[in-house]
This record gives C-alpha cells, structure tokens and sequence, in this order.
C-alpha cells in the first residue's frame, strides 16, 4: 500500500472514532460506509486467532497469523481513531451541549445514507430472500428501538459520584459486551456502558487508578472482541446478506437516539418537531448526501 494509501486509512480510522464519541453512532457504521468493513473483521478475527495460539502455545501457527495480519493498515486506522478521540472529544461535546438539535438532525441524517448504502449491499436472489432481510430489518430494529428506551436519558447525571462499588467479574463482563459495539453499526459502546449501569463505575476506576479492575476490563475487551469477532466474520462468510439485514436494523433502532426532538442525543424520549425544524432537517439532508458521496468516491478509490 502506497503512503497516501496509509493516509487514507488514518482519515478513515479519525472518522471512525468520531463517530464512536456519539450516542447512536459507531464506528462500525463508518466502517460500512467507507467499504472496509469486511476487512476489518477479518483482521480482527487473525488477532483472535493469534491470541489463542499464544495462549495454548502453538509458536509455528502464531508466527504464520502474525504474519497474514495487516499490521501497517490496522495501526494507521488505529493512529486515525486515537487521533479523533483526542482532537474531538471536547468540540463535539460542546456542539452536543450547545446545538443538541442540530447536531442530531446531522447525525440522523448520516446514519440514514448508511442504511441506505447497507440496503445496496444485500444479496438478493428471488422474493423470499428479500422478504427474510425485512423481517429480520424490522424485528432487529424493534428490538434495539425498546432496549434503548430503557432509559430515557443516554448521559449519567451530571454530578453523579464516579466510584467504584462493582467486582471485578462485572467489569469483565461489561467490558465483553460494550466492546461489541465497535464492530457493530448502530450504537457506541459508551451507550452501552450507561444502559448497563456501569459508565460511572468505568469512569470512577480510571479516576482512581485501580488498575485491577481496569485490567479486568480490558481483558473482557479482548475477549469479547476476540470471541464476537470469530462468529461475525464466520456469519458474513456465511450468511451475508442476513447480517447485513440485521445491521440495518440495528441502525433503524439507534435512530431513537439520534431522532432530534427534544433534545437531540441527551434522550430517548421522542417528540414531534418544534422549535428548530428547518435547520435539523437541512442538516440531516446534507448528512445523507455526504455519506453516498463518501462511499462512491471509496468504491473508486480502493486501498
């Protein structure tokens, strides 16, 4: 790959990690956007791979999976989304803070090009494929539309204590969870930490230091992705077209979150448009013209 082709990847990984920043969105959904979604998976999936060799000991074949991983291309996409969880962080929090609606009429609008873009890569051979993507569109979409009114509100309370209560084992397990949402469309794994209760826990330990049950964290990271990664990368092998049905509906659900009214991303709590209407919808027209345009100008400029 050339270097412009390295450049490339680390403006792809800075939007990604933009979007992961946002409740409702994930990089996941970039990463369809902009075609290496594939990709992805299944040098995640050689990392899996090489972790359990490392594991039972299996030098020959560790050394052949090391060998087959991307490393350049994954350390550019990485170095991207470090880059923007660095730069973005505090501008993107003070445009949620300060344009809430306008900011979500964009952000809908960018995951409705996605699904779209998505809707384009189904496979689709006679009428009962097509009628199986919906059903599995719209019942994964309903599903995620109620998870995430669980909650009314996708923040903790401001002011609320960040302080470590839970053992060990549930940050594991928390971490095994949240960390799906890196590979999945639809939701951002800080999202998640809230739905489980847990934002203020992670929050309070890396606080305070107690570095054992961040270290219990990340291991289920590891774990989770190692693991989820192994049985996407086999579903899209084997059944494509279904997960990418089931990908649109995930992101169909997140748009609860991302809907602008009334408060754009701080709720989940849906209303009818008032107040700022023009503007959320210019936005939200414009997101959706710049994602098709993104994913033209990639599927012509393949790295």
């Amino acid at each position: 790959m050339q270097p412009v082709g390295y450049v490339a990847q680390v403006a792809k990984g800075f939007a990604m990690g933009t979007a992961d920043i946002v409740p409702g969105v994930s990089g996941g959904t970039v990463a369809l956007v902009v075609d290496i979604y594939d990709r992805l998976i299944c040098n995640v999936r050689e990392g899996a791979r090489a972790l359990k060799q490392l594991i039972t000991g299996d030098g020959s074949g560790l050394a052949a999976t090391l060998r087959r991983i991307e490393w350049l291309w994954l350390l550019s996409l990485l170095g991207g989304i470090i880059l923007a969880v660095g730069l973005m962080s505090s501008i993107l929090e003070t445009l949620l803070a300060e344009q809430a609606i306008a900011m979500s009429g964009l952000f809908f609008g960018l995951v409705v090009g996605t699904i779209w873009i998505a809707w384009n890569m189904l496979d689709r051979t006679d009428a009962a494929s097509v009628q199986i993507d919906i059903a599995l569109m719209l019942g994964v979409g309903a599903v995620m539309f109620l998870l995430l009114g669980l909650r009314s509100d996708t923040e903790t309370t401001e002011g609320a204590e960040s302080v470590v209560t839970e053992p060990a084992w549930m940050f594991f397990l928390v971490g095994a969870i949240a960390i799906c949402a890196m590979i999945l469309p639809g939701i951002s794994g800080s999202f998640i930490l809230v739905l489980l209760g847990m934002y203020t826990e992670v929050l309070g330990a890396i606080n305070d230091r107690d570095y054992g049950v961040l270290l219990a964290f990340m291991a289920g990271c590891v774990i989770g992705l190692a693991l989820f990664s192994t049985l996407l990368h086999y579903l899209l092998e084997k059944y494509h077209s279904y997960v990418i049905a089931a990908m649109i509906g995930l992101m169909l659900g997140s748009t609860r979150v991302l809907w602008p009214w009334p408060d754009g991303v701080h709720t989940t709590t849906l209303a009818a448009p008032s107040d700022e209407i023009v503007l959320p919808i210019v936005l939200a027209v414009i997101g959706a013209a710049i994602v098709v345009a993104v994913e033209r100008f990639s599927n012509r400029k393949h790295v």
